[in-house]
């Protein structure tokens, strides 16, 4: 296990700088004009002497590699620069954003899982019933709706239509004290939009997984036995079933980073979704590239994660194989 993280690791080093390179490329290749950006309306009437100096002091009139490598440099060293779209150091932009990201997308997630993985399992009880056949047409449905879409949605209906659930942000209107209380009530419909868009993949790994563990021979074995359908179907099929799935968690971390900037938009969720559409269009390297960053190493992580957890169901798979 030790040697294959160590791998991967190592894996992960050039496929960072290959990243960061890629973000400061397409930076440079854009249209937008960063300096312009950062100045504002002021921009519109300063001179072409006041916009060149201040091109030198964001250090973006340095050649493409130049610019790279200093950040790059610098990053290694825990300075990830100044944002200039934010006016304040990129680490104090993301510290104080990514602790809410995190929060909205482990819920979401856990909440993708637990439900995916209990109505996946009722589902392959009895494939073709009534349960299996309702559930994976919603599954189906929801597998082509955005996860902008189902927010709207959850908005007009739980909050505008029946007021049982806050709209957007993280607290009251009137409040200007963060509580636990009000935290869990406005996560309730961006962490339940976000879970629910994961959930068909989920769903669906697992029913087909568990229908096709009960058809197998040891599992016949085990009722044969006179084991209880109960200790068959959680103890048998469902540790079989669940292989295919575990391999999942890390393929849906993309889709799961995506939807999470949707979804924080649109429930105004204090995220990193702002600070990325902003570092976007502004052109903020120094926010983009470490915003891409993190996003890669969390793909990398979910990847790994998921061949750990392989590895533990199944004693069969060798870590350093």
């Amino acid at each position: 296990m030790a040697r294959m993280a160590g791998r991967r690791a190592l894996f992960a080093v050039p496929v960072l700088g290959v990243v960061t390179f890629g973000v400061f490329a397409v930076a440079a290749a854009s249209p937008f004009d960063p300096v312009k950006a950062y100045a504002g309306t002021a921009g519109l009437t300063a001179s072409q002497e006041n916009l060149d100096q201040l091109r030198a002091n964001l250090g973006v009139d340095q050649p493409l590699v130049a610019r790279w490598w200093d950040w790059l440099t610098s990053a290694l060293q825990g300075d990830f620069g100044d944002s200039s779209v934010m006016r304040q150091p990129v680490a104090d932009v993301i510290a104080e954003r990514m602790g809410w990201s995190v929060l909205l997308a482990a819920t979401a997630f856990l909440v993708a899982i637990l439900l995916g993985t209990g109505l996946g399992v009722l589902a392959a009880r009895r494939p073709g019933g009534w349960l299996d056949r309702c559930v994976s047409s919603v599954a189906y449905t929801l597998e082509a709706a955005p996860a902008f879409w189902l927010g709207l949605l959850a908005i007009w209906f739980f909050a505008l239509k029946l007021d049982v659930l806050p709209a957007g942000g993280l607290t009251d209107a009137a409040s200007d004290v963060v509580t636990f209380g009000q935290v869990a009530s406005h996560l309730v419909l961006p962490a339940a939009v976000l879970g629910i868009s994961q959930l068909p993949w989920f769903f669906l790994y697992v029913r087909q997984g568990v229908a096709d563990a009960l058809a197998e021979d040891p599992v016949r074995g085990a009722r044969a036995r006179g084991l209880s359908e109960r200790t068959v179907l959680l103890g048998h099929a469902l540790r079989s079933g669940m292989l295919p799935m575990l391999t999942l968690i890390g393929s849906r971390v993309p889709e799961l980073i995506t939807g999470a900037l949707l979804v924080e938009t649109v429930f105004s969720w204090p995220g990193i979704a702002a600070a990325t559409v902003q570092a976007a269009t502004s052109v903020d390297f120094s926010l983009l590239a470490a915003l891409t960053v993190l996003a890669t190493a969390a793909v990398l992580l979910g990847n790994l994660l998921s061949d750990l957890l392989y590895g533990l169901a199944d004693p069969r798979v060798a870590f350093d194989g």
